[in-house]
């Protein structure tokens, strides 16, 4: 499919830009998978497809065989993929932890004491169950973008896309979120996530890069680690581990075919 924004920035020719130029992509049932680029790339414009927040200009984005382009689709797409936005501050609207929980499955029509099941499940598994009588202004950034996941998961969709999740946590936050997503994933969600960071995507099972507006490679993420990939012109940079890795690689130790920090660690001691 490809992409305009009506208004957006022209080319040379004088003609639009497309967003997303001439993408093709599948994504499974079950798959984590990451989405990187640097700014500008096309990731979050992508991500807007998967619920019909945007439709293509050209081709056709189908979500479990439905197409985005026919409007009486779009309140089940909306009910089956489940969007978690980069600002947690924009998504929030209780003032209450467990009120805001409760918001979409109440938008859905959920009935009153699912609903209630609904949320205490969903709080427990992003680690704010203890919190659910708590005002939502009390949060921390970590907290509140948990929250976040939260009300999608609340949704109880079997998909979730989260579009750079972690751009305003600290490391604690951001290794806390992974954590949740990890869980996620373990449990049989399909999960899409967009980041620019390397090191958050170890636990994925795919990775795809999107360069101004196209896709300039999808694989395995143990793939694109061993790769010689153009990461700077891309606007990716390797994290230390991963630098790391690759060193003791290529010195013949056995590592994993994805490095982690406990991996590194029981290869040093080999």
């Amino acid at each position: 499919m490809t992409f305009v924004y009506p208004g957006g920035a022209a080319d040379s020719s004088g003609r639009a830009r497309p967003a997303l130029r001439n993408v093709t992509l599948s994504i499974y049932e079950g798959e984590w998978v990451a989405l990187l680029g640097s700014n500008g790339s096309g990731k979050s414009t992508l991500a807007k497809h998967l619920n019909a927040l945007l439709v293509p200009s050209q081709g056709d984005c189908l979500v479990y065989g439905l197409s985005t382009r026919d409007e009486k689709n779009v309140f089940p797409i909306r009910s089956t993929v489940a969007m978690v936005f980069q600002n947690p501050e924009n998504q929030i609207v209780g003032t209450v932890v467990e009120e805001d929980a409760a918001f979409g499955p109440e938008n859905q029509g959920v009935l009153p004491e699912e609903i209630v099941q609904r949320v205490e499940a969903a709080l427990t598994v992003a680690g704010l169950l203890e919190k659910r009588k708590k005002p939502t202004y009390t949060l921390s950034g970590g907290e509140k973008q948990r929250l976040a996941v939260a009300g999608a998961l609340a949704m109880d969709t079997p998909c979730l896309v989260l579009d750079e999740p972690t751009a305003m946590l600290d490391p604690a936050g951001r290794t806390e979120l992974l954590r949740v997503l990890s869980n996620l994933h373990a449990s049989g969600k399909t999960i899409v996530s967009i980041t620019h960071r390397l090191e958050e995507i170890l636990s994925c099972d795919r990775a795809v890069i999107l360069h101004r507006g196209e896709i300039a490679w999808e694989g395995a993420v143990s793939d694109l680690f061993l790769s010689d990939l153009p990461f700077k012109e891309w606007g990716l940079d390797i994290p230390p581990l991963v630098s790391f890795w690759r060193d003791l690689r290529a010195e013949g130790r056995s590592v994993p075919p994805v490095p982690t920090v406990a991996a590194m660690a029981d290869a040093l001691c080999q």
